[in-house]
């Protein structure tokens, strides 16, 4: 039997952290790294899950029996589990599907990645997004990326019970090669906006910081609560419909002010960088694109300044990390994903390349921290199939 390969992105987030759930701007960007999900079609209705990062861990589960939180499967052979873990976003998928009204068939299907867990480049939304695909391929649905893209927040926001937003998933679904993406998150409008580092002399450089996130722990909901308080209060269904930081003066409470400074100002820095981009294209000269991404790179760090004081979802390796790269000659940094864990996206021309990425090593050594690990960030496509194997492997 043959076997269908799909391949999704992880993301990297240009600006725009913690906006999308506000109805915002935001301004990722698909990586090369990402989730391939290996799969073959099955007759007995069973979904049967498997990660080469976690070999010792399979689940099966009945897709009729499929339901948020109450699953009846079988997790290392144990019947009635519930399930938990990475296995959750694949399941979740597949449930939110049927959920939509689409026949999913039965699949088993092989998990690889290399994309680092936790880093905050949306490893979940990558396996939501290739086991999406998949499904829909061998189940013969034909399913628009745009909806696909809601189909899976939906697994991760009701299955997973992670309260993120649509960033992620229309990432790994809808950006293109050499591009960032300006998503309204209000509207779900894009523009596909150049972006190419190495066009002016300069190189994205995720930095992990081995700290790793849960975006399901009580500290991003809370943030979320604390927004939604805060677009009451202004009497507005959501903060990122705002354009005018002075409005937070209105709130009472500094805390609520804080976080909302943070995503009204956040989502004008998403705007802004397109716009220089978009400017800075590659009919510009080369002493223009250069400039533009100075420019870029100096808003990456009003962002994470803003992340860090204003939102506190910063840790102190992502602060030492930006410190260290804008001091060694980055155009700027900041830190990505929801925070508290994670890692950080730096702008840094050519030529600084190896010394931001040394002096970054040497400081976390003499800090007593793990040592930080690097990724390219290239501007990619969106999720793809690739092409199939002659066997499948499953049983």
């Amino acid at each position: 039997m043959s076997t269908e390969v799909w391949f999704a992105p992880g993301r990297a987030n240009l600006m725009g952290e913690h906006t999308d759930y506000n109805e915002g701007f935001v301004l990722p960007f698909a990586l090369a790294q990402g989730v391939t999900a290996t799969a073959t079609r099955r007759a007995d209705r069973l979904l049967v899950l498997r990660s080469k990062q976690k070999p010792d861990d399979p689940v099966t589960v009945s897709l009729d029996a499929l339901a948020p939180g109450a699953l009846n499967g079988t997790v290392n052979g144990a019947v009635n589990a519930s399930v938990a873990g990475w296995a959750a976003y694949p399941a979740g998928v597949a449930w939110a599907l049927r959920a939509a009204g689409f026949d999913i068939v039965g699949a088993s299907i092989d998990i690889d990645s290399d994309l680092p867990v936790g880093a905050g480049v949306s490893s979940s939304a990558a396996l939501e997004c290739s086991v999406a695909l998949a499904l829909c391929s061998l189940s013969g649905a034909s399913v628009p990326r745009e909806q696909l893209a809601l189909i899976a927040k939906r697994a991760e926001n009701e299955f997973v019970g992670a309260p993120t937003g649509i960033i992620d998933q229309s990432a790994a679904l809808l950006c293109e090669e050499g591009h960032a993406m300006l998503l309204d998150c209000g509207t779900l409008a894009r523009t596909q906006v150049p972006f190419r580092p190495s066009a002016a002399g300069a190189v994205a450089l995720i930095v992990d910081t081995r700290v790793t996130h849960a975006l399901v722990s009580g500290e991003y909901a809370a943030r979320r609560a604390e927004c939604e308080e805060a677009a009451r209060l202004l009497g507005v269904p959501a903060l990122g419909l705002l354009d005018d930081p002075d409005a937070v003066a209105a709130l009472a409470d500094p805390v609520l002010r804080r976080r909302a400074r943070h995503v009204i100002t956040d989502s004008a820095r998403a705007r802004a960088i397109a716009s220089a981009l978009q400017r800075g294209g590659a009919d510009s000269t080369a002493a223009y694109r250069a400039e533009t991404y100075r420019y870029v790179g100096t808003l990456l760090t009003e962002g994470h300044v803003s992340l860090r004081d204003d939102f506190e979802v910063s840790w102190p390796q992502a602060d030492a990390a930006v410190d260290v790269a804008i001091g060694s000659g980055a155009y700027g940094a900041k830190m990505i994903g929801g925070g508290f864990g994670g890692s950080v996206l730096a702008l840094i021309p050519c030529e600084r390349e190896a010394t931001v990425r040394s002096l970054l090593s040497e400081t976390f050594s003499e800090r007593g921290w793990a040592a930080p690990e690097f990724l390219d960030a290239v501007p990619s496509p969106a999720a793809r199939r690739r092409g199939d194997l002659v066997q499948s492997g499953f049983s």
